[in-house]
Formats: structure tokens, sequence, C-alpha cells
């Protein structure tokens, strides 16, 4: 789904679940795949993290988009498993600390799953792979999360990086941090890597299963 649209659909469910706090609507996890596409943020100096020009987006096929989450300028396109949990944080009784820290708990219990060890990474949100004992030279991002909260209900969210085309993050500075490799899971593990879809929903169910975890909930979850 167009990055556009699918921003036009999370608003239409973030008011869905607003309306439903009074009577306990549920909350929602949207799950999508994007046309190469570069998103920039309001951050004042999110644009100049854009090292490509319009016309070299435009010839690499890469669509620029503004958006109003947090963060920095990111990556979203075909291979790389984008959720958007629309949540009522007020309702679940947790902070965005919290949020954000169990959605990178869902990524790496996905890379887990399927072989991959991940990590955190002190002062930079995200899931990292490789050995974190050898700093930065030695790790790679393979997810990346920015997010919004208005009203008590979050919008955006987690990609994890599935089997992208790597190469379209030389055209940005990912999420701002100069000099930082970017992977995937097809980069980790080669002909062991997951199909996309099954990716995909791991990683939407460990989002369920760790927004749970998080607030001493059980996790229900259905198709």
């Amino acid at each position: 789904m167009p990055y556009g649209l699918a921003l036009e659909a999370q608003r239409a469910v973030h008011a869905r679940v607003l309306a439903g706090r009074d009577t306990a609507g549920p909350h929602v996890v949207l799950v999508v795949e994007h046309p190469a596409t570069v998103t920039v943020t309001k951050r004042p100096d999110a644009p100049a993290h854009v090292l490509a020009s319009a016309e070299a987006l435009a010839a690499a096929g890469v669509e620029r988009c503004e958006t109003d989450r947090g963060g920095d300028v990111t990556y979203h396109g075909p291979g790389q498993a984008v959720i958007y949990p629309i949540v009522d944080l007020q309702r679940l009784g947790i902070g965005i600390h919290a949020y954000i820290r169990a959605l990178e708990e869902a990524a790496i219990r996905t890379c887990a799953a399927f072989g991959v060890a991940a990590h955190r990474e002190p002062g930079a949100t995200g899931v990292w792979a490789g050995d974190p004992s050898a700093g930065a030279a030695g790790t790679r991002k393979i997810a990346a999360i920015g997010v919004r909260v208005s009203r008590g209900v979050t919008m955006h969210g987690l990609a994890l990086n599935v089997r992208p085309d790597l190469a379209h993050f030389g055209l940005i500075v990912p999420c701002g941090l100069h000099g930082r490799q970017v992977t995937s899971l097809g980069r980790e593990l080669g002909p062991r890597c997951p199909a996309f879809g099954e990716a995909a929903g791991r990683l939407a169910s460990e989002a369920c299963s760790a927004l749970a975890a998080a607030t001493g909930a059980r996790a229900v979850t259905r198709p």
C-alpha cells in the first residue's frame, strides 16, 4: 500500500480506537508493505538526511513523503515488514517509553525466531544485529521505530527488514545516524531467510505478545 494511503488508514483507525476508549473497543495492529518510499519527519535537520536529489529519487523509483511521526528520515520498500499498532496507551496503562521497548522486544523476538541474534543499543532507538561488544562498527540496524501519540493513542510503528533492496538505504542517512550499517534477515540468513508473509505475521504476533507482557495482560489476537 502506498505510504500516503496507509497514513490515511491509520488516521481512520486512530479515530475509531479513540472513540472506543469508553467502551473497551479493540486495539488494532495494521500490517503493510510499502512501495519504495523515503519518509521525512518535521525534525529541522531531517531534510538534510535525504542524500539523493528529487531527480535521483525519481530515477530510482523512490517516492518522497512527509510524515508526522517522530524520529528522522527512513526508508520503506518491498521486502520490509511494517506494523502500525494503533493502541490506546491510556487504557493499557503504559507510557511511551515502555511502548517503544515493547516494539523493540517484538523485533528482537522475531529475529531470534528465525536465527538472528538482535539487541538494543543505548541511545539509539531500534534493533540491531551483530556483536554488541564490537561497538558501532560491528553492528547493523535491522529494524527501525518511529511513532506518534495523539490523545493517548499511537500511530506509526515498527519496520523490520526482511529482504528489501538495501541499496536504497544509501539514498538517505537512515534515522539520521551517520556511518551506521543497515542489514536484513535476508543478508544475515541467506537462503534460510523466511518468506515475507511468515516474517510479517510473526512480527505482528510478537508485537501483541510484547504489549501484553508490558501491561501484565494476556495477548488475545484474531485474524
